[in-house]
């Protein structure tokens, strides 16, 4: 079977940063003017008071300290806690394409690939701005790059679910070199509104070149050496917003945001991740002492600590698992491979690592990696 390698991997950061105090003082801001507002109702117990969120609540629940976002115009207005941008005319690249379009030009510099080598183009995201034209096949556009390309969307798992089709494409022989972008434009999903979910998420682009190996150039190449993918059916995640929305006499003025029943999430999740590690190292008679790095998807500080105790049946040490959502927040599908792209460098050659995402669905996506 033909050995496949990730030879290059690439980050779009935006520039605007909004810490925890930021958000919090819009939010108690908001808070302060909806007490006031429904004052008499909230003394007659018809509706119920909000509460204050804090900077201590929100990176004990979840480890995050900020986030990067597209545009920071209006998020921290309390009369509009959204962002605010303009809609891209028919010729103007919608702004997941415009992410993508900088990360991959980061992923082939390293993987030493040029557009005209890439035939396959897969945009892997968990929301998409539109439906069609597929943002793929309009990235492939402005790279110059030839053969075919298309959107897919497994939530949170998408990164790791279309390296594994990349991987099937090239050992199929229906692609040589793919790029895997994962445009992470979350922002405008986040209710701001929310004391439990509004700092979540941060905007990020990811992207990876895959090729068989016997074509690889680069000196900083993963073998993919193993690969699980599962799925389970769940509603404690999810995003509603569909085109038949506007077809509905009762607007539901929530709909466009994520929502998640958390705890039900981690008690039924992270058992589900675990077994679907493990069961790939037993396949590659890999053991937790094999493992150098674990490049997690980064939703909640107490997920990866719980995921990771269970893989290695120890805390990790420093480095071993790293966590960059502290200060990107959750980017969905992108999160593990920030992870992968900031901390592959350190590893030498014939070390494993672990590359796993999961979420919505319920999803997850593991690849054993071994360094060339």
């Amino acid at each position: 079977m033909k050995n496949v390698v990730i030879s290059g991997s690439g980050l779009f950061t935006p520039t605007s940063v909004i810490t925890n105090q930021e958000l919090v003082a819009s939010f108690n801001q908001y808070v302060d003017q909806f007490n006031a507002q429904h004052a008499n109702e909230i003394a007659q117990g018809t509706v119920e008071a909000l509460a204050y969120s804090s900077s201590e609540f929100i990176e004990k629940a979840s480890g995050i300290k900020a986030r990067h976002v597209l545009y920071k115009d209006g998020i921290l207005d309390p009369n509009v806690m959204h962002p605010i941008f303009n809609r891209p005319s028919e010729d103007v690249a919608p702004e997941m394409v415009q992410m993508a379009l900088a990360a991959a030009e980061q992923a082939m510099l390293q993987a030493n690939k040029t557009a005209e080598e890439i035939d396959l183009i897969i945009c892997a995201a968990s929301n998409m701005q539109r439906a069609y034209p597929a943002l793929s096949i309009e990235l492939q556009q402005l790279l110059g790059a030839s053969g075919y390309a298309f959107d897919m969307n497994v939530a949170c798992s998408s990164a790791t679910f279309a390296i594994s089709n990349a991987v099937n494409a090239i050992r199929g022989g229906t692609a040589k070199v793919v790029l895997v972008v994962n445009p992470e434009f979350a922002s405008p999903q986040v209710n701001y509104r929310s004391r439990d979910s509004h700092f979540i998420f941060g905007d990020v682009c990811t992207a990876t070149i895959i090729e068989a190996e016997e074509s690889c150039s680069s000196d900083n190449a993963f073998r993919i050496k193993g690969m699980r993918l599962r799925t389970q059916f769940s509603n404690n995640i999810r995003c509603e917003v569909g085109y038949t929305e506007h077809c509905f006499n009762d607007k539901d003025p929530l709909a466009p945001f994520f929502k998640q029943q958390g705890r039900k999430v981690f008690k039924e999740l992270l058992p589900l991740v675990a077994g679907i590690i493990q069961d790939e190292m037993a396949q590659q008679q890999l053991t937790a002492a094999d493992l150098k790095r674990l490049w997690l998807h980064q939703a909640n500080i107490n997920m990866n600590i719980f995921a990771v105790k269970k893989i290695l049946g120890r805390d990790p040490e420093q480095d071993e698992a790293p966590l960059v959502l502290d200060t990107y927040a959750n980017t969905a599908s992108a999160g593990s491979i920030i992870a992968f792209h900031k901390y592959k460098q350190e590893l030498n050659s014939g070390d494993h690592g672990i590359l796993c995402s999961f979420g919505a669905g319920y999803s997850v996506g593991c690849l054993i990696l071994q360094k060339c």
